[in-house]
């Protein structure tokens, strides 16, 4: 099954058992359907289902309305990029409401756009700096069973975050793996266990994660997999107990952000840490990441291999 259509049967399944849920958002349930992300959740939705107009501040602004209101909604986006326009709302108008406890829900579900060849305007993949900027909940998810997870516990619990899943995957067959152990908060996942090393993904990364941890099982190097999906602070007990283990760690981070999640994880593992080897892949030195081109995160694997090999 494509992953796209995986996330649109999730979000049926939710979505159909809701009473008076106000889903919106441009072409929702007409035209594309956001590449068949939101086909046919009009047909089964038994509240309100709107294709709205280019109006993201507006549109924005409204949800957290109906949110004081006691009216659960989605806002479908077909990109992050357009999440733009809503920011003083995610600061401003989010900070009067999150001095309360709403009772009910309000969900921003935008596509990152990490797909390649689509311009400078459409290229936005910085998840980290709109939930550092308003201090929201923002969960990324790649697989089935974090997609499972982060969208049945979030995508309509009371309170507001944005989840939102990559364009570049969603192209892609359903990703499949077993989990070791995650978070009962689903912030992180882990997938294999090794004794030789710890490889982190962050953002959408946990495919060059998969890739990466193939080849060290090739040359038997046992490695840890383990994916973060929260874009804030989070309990790392964990993940440090882990890498005091392997005593080697891989990050690896496709966002754009300048401004990371991986980067306040790794001050938490300095501190509680001493580890033999931190490899950190990011785009850090990336050069023409604006011009219209390939998004892919261009890693060396034979020069990660050779680091580890004795």
């Amino acid at each position: 099954m494509k992953y796209v259509q995986y996330i649109n049967s999730l979000l049926k399944n939710i979505i159909q058992k809701e009473k008076d849920l106000i889903i919106y958002g441009q072409n929702i349930n007409a035209g594309s359907c956001i590449s068949g992300l939101t086909r046919g959740l009009g047909d089964i939705n038994s509240g309100f289902t709107i294709n709205t107009p280019n109006s993201e501040n507006t549109l924005t602004g409204i949800g957290f309305g109906l949110m004081l209101n006691s009216t659960s909604s989605i806002f479908f986006m077909k990109q992050m990029d357009f999440l733009l326009l809503g920011i003083d709302h995610l600061v401003n108008t989010f900070n009067i409401i999150r001095q309360s406890m709403p009772t009910a829900s309000f969900t921003i579900f935008p596509v990152n756009v990490d797909s390649g060849f689509e311009g400078p305007q459409s290229a936005l993949n910085n998840f980290n700096d709109f939930c550092s900027i308003a201090d929201l909940d923002g969960y990324s998810f790649t697989n089935k069973i974090d997609t499972k997870e982060i969208i049945s516990n979030y995508l309509i619990r009371p309170g507001f975050r944005i989840i939102s899943p990559s364009q570049r995957l969603l192209r892609n067959d359903t990703i499949n793996l077993d989990v070791f152990y995650y978070d009962k908060e689903f912030k992180y996942f882990h997938y294999m266990k090794g004794d030789d090393l710890s490889i982190v993904c962050f953002n959408y990364s946990l495919p060059y994660g998969i890739s990466l941890y193939k080849r060290f099982k090739n040359i038997q190097i046992s490695a840890s997999l383990l994916s973060i999906n929260t874009f804030s602070l989070f309990d790392c007990k964990y993940l440090i107990n882990e890498l005091n283990q392997t005593k080697n760690l891989i990050i690896i981070d496709d966002s754009k952000s300048t401004n990371k999640m991986s980067d306040k994880f790794l001050n938490q593992i300095y501190k509680h840490c001493i580890l033999e080897k931190i490899i950190v892949l990011d785009r850090q030195d990336e050069k023409n990441r604006f011009f219209p081109r390939h998004d892919q995160l261009e890693i060396d694997y034979n020069s990660v291999l050779n680091k580890f090999i004795k």
